[in-house]
């Protein structure tokens, strides 16, 4: 068996390594929010689900994000799954300085007052059950507490650096 030509000069781990693989792989993309003494909300494409028993999601956040003093107290997040439709939206939230819960953006208080956007494929509000220490991020581990999946749509994927949808 011969070796392909990518296996014969790998490069050592790095962050730019790191950034460069995880390009190649397809994600979905979501916005988690929280309520604080404003609404905090960022793009997020570290969603997993964890557990059906019970229902446990997790999700990466870095420690330097100005979303994150508020997480880091928040007992509960919301999460939303976005729909192709709202890269303009999946944009907003991934901008730094930008006003994300502005009057362009469809939202309400919802359950336990975590912020819920409108117009997403499917959405939960999850209580947070752990902050794991990772490097320069905390893994954020929360059990699902209600939601709706009733969104209709196809969802919005991240791939190559750009938001894009889902080919037939």
């Amino acid at each position: 068996m011969t070796a392909s030509p990518e296996l014969e000069s790998p490069r050592t781990a790095s962050p730019d390594l790191l950034r460069s693989v995880f390009r190649q792989h397809a994600a979905g993309v979501a916005v988690i929010t929280a309520a604080g003494r404003a609404p905090v909300g960022f793009t997020a494409t570290s969603l997993n689900s964890v557990a059906a028993e019970p229902p446990l999601i997790s999700f990466g956040v870095g420690t330097s994000s100005s979303s994150w003093p508020v997480l880091a107290e928040a007992e509960h997040i919301g999460v939303h799954i976005l729909g192709e439709h709202q890269q303009e939206l999946a944009a907003t939230f991934a901008r730094s300085g930008a006003d994300r819960f502005g009057p362009s953006t469809d939202w309400r208080s919802g359950p336990e007052g975590v912020p819920v956007l409108g117009g997403v494929l499917a959405w939960l509000v999850c209580r947070v059950v752990a902050r794991v220490p990772a490097g320069d991020h905390r893994i954020v581990i929360a059990q699902a507490v209600v939601g709706d999946p009733a969104g209709g749509g196809r969802p919005l994927v991240y791939h190559q650096g750009r938001f894009t949808a889902l080919r037939d």
